[in-house]
């Protein structure tokens, strides 16, 4: 047997087991978080290095037991973000409304009436999967998505697909972004789209360079680019770990019409509200992310 379908049962394997999983209450669901956590940590060491250094070049105030205390607690945060994926699932609407809660979603309500799409941009803190929940809170008729890039194993994709879909919401794969904005204009159609912004850039693209969490740091732009070509609105999402398996989101607009703004100028204002978040709870950032990978001289 060769190793690429290993890989592929072994991915087979593991979305049973997170459809199993999935099953249980979220008291159970923490206990496997809890037992998962000296696993990931201790023994198999997750990315262990890569963590520490990050932490550590973004947080130059912290001494060394405060570093590692955030270590700990941001992969704690990590199991939860595993078993509250998964259970994603099962989860009943009202209970999803309860949990992942948007303080005001007629925000985007408003920006629909004007006849305007509209692009939200957040970054992989808290749980950025129960994102496309609101689906549930925009008014009748206006569609939502989340764009991301297709993962290379078929059942893990198909399983992630479903998760990001479970409310209606439509998973945008990343090369189609454009293309199904442009049909949803020509349709008259709107609809409120996701970006994940803060995913390290390809090393032959355009990025915009810039200041985050204490680094000269690479940012996509496409976000931007299309925003400003389609004069789409342009709001941020700020998101707040309320306590295990409880967020709140918060819209906070950056432009009602990006055709009108400066290059980078929206750019800009996203990483900086998303420093902001980071800073107010560290230990819910995706630490284990190679963002920094690349140096701006290089």
């Amino acid at each position: 047997m060769g190793d690429r379908q290993k890989e592929n049962k072994g991915a087979v394997l593991l979305v049973a087991i997170a459809r199993v999983i999935a099953l249980l209450p979220f008291r159970a669901l923490y206990v496997i978080s809890d037992l998962l956590f000296p696993l990931v940590y201790h023994l198999v060491r997750y990315r262990r290095k890569m963590v520490r250094k990050n932490l550590l070049h973004a947080l130059p105030d912290k001494n060394e037991q405060e570093i590692i205390t955030l270590e700990k607690a941001f992969y704690h945060h990590l199991c939860d973000y595993f078993v509250e994926t998964v259970k994603v699932l099962r989860l009943s609407e009202e209970e999803m409304r309860q949990r992942m809660h948007f303080e005001n979603p007629e925000l985007l309500n408003r920006l629909m009436k004007e006849g305007s799409s509209c692009l939200v941009c957040l970054g992989h803190y808290g749980n950025w999967e129960w994102v496309p929940s609101i689906v549930l809170h925009l008014m009748p008729g206006v569609e939502a998505g989340l764009v991301y890039k297709q993962l290379h194993s078929t059942a893990f994709d198909q399983l992630f697909r479903k998760i990001r879909g479970r409310f209606g919401s439509l998973p945008i794969e990343k090369r189609s972004v454009l293309r199904t904005l442009v049909r949803k204009k020509s349709e008259e159609q709107t609809i409120v789209v996701g970006f994940l912004t803060d995913q390290r850039p390809p090393r032959i693209s355009d990025k915009y360079w810039t200041t985050f969490l204490n680094q000269d740091t690479p940012v996509q732009t496409g976000m931007e680019k299309i925003a400003r070509t389609l004069s789409l609105s342009v709001v941020y999402l700020d998101i707040e770990r309320v306590k295990r398996g409880f967020y709140r989101g918060r819209f906070v607009t950056l432009s009602t019409n990006a055709a009108l703004e400066q290059e980078h100028i929206l750019t800009e204002k996203y990483m900086r509200l998303l420093e902001e978040t980071v800073m107010r709870a560290p230990a819910n950032y995706l630490w284990s992310h190679n963002l920094w990978k690349f140096k701006k001289h290089d």
